[in-house]
């Protein structure tokens, strides 16, 4: 692996923010972490970098659900799974054989589409049917989230953006939101762990970094916990689609 020990005191520092703002992301703006993403890719180098993310990002999980366990709505989570398993495996593929630049590529443009689906669906209202068309349609837009969010959580950890127009597409408040996504990213990127260090992008070195990096996700968390409960519900729907634009276009335009 890459001297991940090489960097600068400036990008040391970059990297502590983008931990902090990882805290901050988990407990109040889900999918503000892809800026985290891209600060990491931009100080180490891509690949390497999701593998050094990938620890502190399971920090901030246990952070959330230890905040939100309550507000987790788990048939969402098991209607999901299966689907993001697939996507995970197919992500695993992709990621042995692609360069970073394909990866990056795929991953801003994936982000940028499902911002823009979900805000079609907030400005055009879908035309009333019957409950069993509701319901074949309900899971299909599961079954194809779940496989996007598990295709681009495996590459890039950057499955937050594509779960959030999820879950503001099926109609969840912020708590619901932050306790369904916290309960998802633990479990998923858990399971996740093995594939990593498979692909070698997790090892002692990485480690060592992360060990240094993962005090500051907590004031980023405690932040967080601080600022959800004076942003309403609007304004909290606002600023995860304009975070997920934002690391679409950070990974798009690289």
């Amino acid at each position: 692996m890459h001297d991940i020990f090489g960097i600068t005191p400036w990008g040391f520092t970059a990297l502590a923010a983008a931990a902090l703002l990882v805290g901050f992301s988990k407990t109040a703006v889900s999918g503000a972490n892809t800026v985290s993403l891209a600060v990491f890719a931009a100080i180490l180098p891509a690949r390497e970098s999701t593998g050094v993310l990938l620890p502190i990002l399971i920090f901030g999980d246990i952070l959330a659900v230890l905040t939100y366990r309550r507000h987790a709505h788990w048939p969402t989570l098991w209607r999901l799974f299966p689907a993001v398993a697939g996507g995970v495996v197919l992500g695993t593929v992709f990621l042995a054989f692609a360069g970073d630049g394909a990866v990056r590529s795929s991953i801003g443009a994936i982000l940028l589409l499902m911002a823009g689906v979900t805000l079609w669906r907030r400005r055009k209202a879908e035309a009333p049917g019957s409950e069993e068309t509701a319901t074949r349609a309900a899971r299909a837009k599961a079954g194809s989230y779940g496989v996007l969010g598990g295709f681009t959580t495996m590459v890039a950890n950057a499955g937050g953006p594509v779960m959030s127009m999820y879950l503001l597409s099926a109609g969840f408040r912020k708590l619901g939101f932050l306790g369904t996504s916290a309960w998802f990213f633990l479990i998923v990127n858990s399971a996740k762990v093995p594939f990593s260090v498979g692909l070698g992008l997790i090892d002692g070195r990485s480690l060592l970094l992360d060990a240094a990096l993962v005090a500051f996700v907590v004031p980023g968390a405690l932040i967080g916990k601080w600022a959800v409960n004076r942003i309403n519900q609007r304004l909290f729907e606002r600023l995860v689609i304009a975070a997920t634009i934002l690391g679409g276009l950070q990974l798009l335009l690289r």
